[in-house]
């Protein structure tokens, strides 16, 4: 992993400024390739070939042999980058709940900060998935002309208010923890948990739960186990402060600015962004096509199915 430091303040839309900026990032294969930058989802990191396997392997479309691939760990987050985690260099503290609200485009422009400094003017493709594919519509609205294509599953142009209210039930219960806004590392670690058995429920739907979690008790004991798991790895107020950041992504008045080729991915089974916002995306955008791929895992399809999706975006992206 490396960190990018910006060596300036980084100013907000909501009108705050962070006094520093760090970005954590990972790069595969050799610099001297075309660039395909990937935007990763909600609770992931800079570490592509980590959470998404299958993909950054020969043959796969973020082979490493042909392209120099690059991932930004998210502003906000808490696998490097500057967060709710970060120690706000005015008080010498960790910001916890006192962090800044961000928005979508925060974070694209953040990224494309690290494009800069890393000397990146324009790349053979931005490819985004849920989260990321939010990221990768605003980057090119922000930057025209800085992608050649965008490879795009499982997202939207806009946070349904579908969507925020999945988010908003994902805070309730972080809010419902008696020790949310302690300001320790640890603060709603049991809300926190709560909230991603809420996740689960919509990232998966029912039919990867009723093919996978049969058996008594085995679906209550998974809920647990996941949320368990969840709170050792992440905290709840950067948690909370990019399910806030996704509830800001509207870019329905830009997609005419996106001139790029774009393909567009949507899982049958996907209750969070369903192919419908695909389809919207495609119907609004000047070059797009939209594929369709079935898969029992709804939308955390997209992180599963590899195969299906090394078939549309390998030769796209080429």
């Amino acid at each position: 992993m490396n960190t990018y430091h910006h060596p300036s303040p980084f100013a907000l839309d909501c009108g705050a400024v962070l006094p520093s900026l760090e970005l954590a990032y990972h790069t595969y294969g050799s610099a001297e390739n075309p660039v395909v930058w990937v935007c990763h989802a909600l609770t992931a990191n800079s570490d592509v070939a980590d959470w998404w396997p299958g993909t950054v392997v020969e043959g796969g479309f973020l082979d490493p042999k042909r392209y120099f691939v690059v991932c930004a760990n998210i502003l906000g987050s808490c696998y490097g980058s500057t967060g709710p985690m970060s120690v706000d260099p005015a008080t010498g503290e960790r910001w916890y709940d006192d962090f800044p609200a961000l928005t979508i485009r925060d974070i694209a422009r953040a990224n494309l900060l690290l494009a800069d400094h890393l000397g990146i003017a324009r790349v053979r493709a931005i490819v985004g998935g849920s989260i990321g594919g939010f990221q990768a519509l605003e980057m090119e609205i922000l930057r025209p002309g800085f992608a050649e294509r965008l490879a795009l599953v499982a997202t939207s142009a806009v946070a349904t208010p579908w969507c925020v209210a999945l988010n908003e039930s994902h805070r309730m219960a972080i809010e419902a923890d008696c020790s949310w806004g302690e300001r320790r590392v640890d603060a709603a670690q049991r809300g926190l948990a709560a909230a991603r058995s809420i996740g689960l429920l919509s990232y998966r739907g029912p039919a990867a739960y009723n093919a996978t979690q049969q058996g008594e008790g085995r679906a209550a004991s998974y809920q647990r186990y996941q949320g368990e798991k969840f709170v050792k790895r992440f905290d709840a107020y950067s948690y909370y402060a990019l399910t806030r950041a996704m509830d800001s992504h509207d870019v329905r008045g830009g997609l005419d600015s996106i001139a790029c080729p774009v393909c567009i991915v949507g899982i049958t089974t996907d209750i969070i962004l369903p192919p419908v916002e695909q389809e919207f995306l495609a119907g609004h955008l000047p070059d797009a096509r939209f594929h369709l791929i079935e898969s029992d895992f709804g939308h955390d399809g997209f992180l599963v199915e590899h195969r299906k999706l090394n078939d549309i975006f390998a030769p796209f992206i080429l």
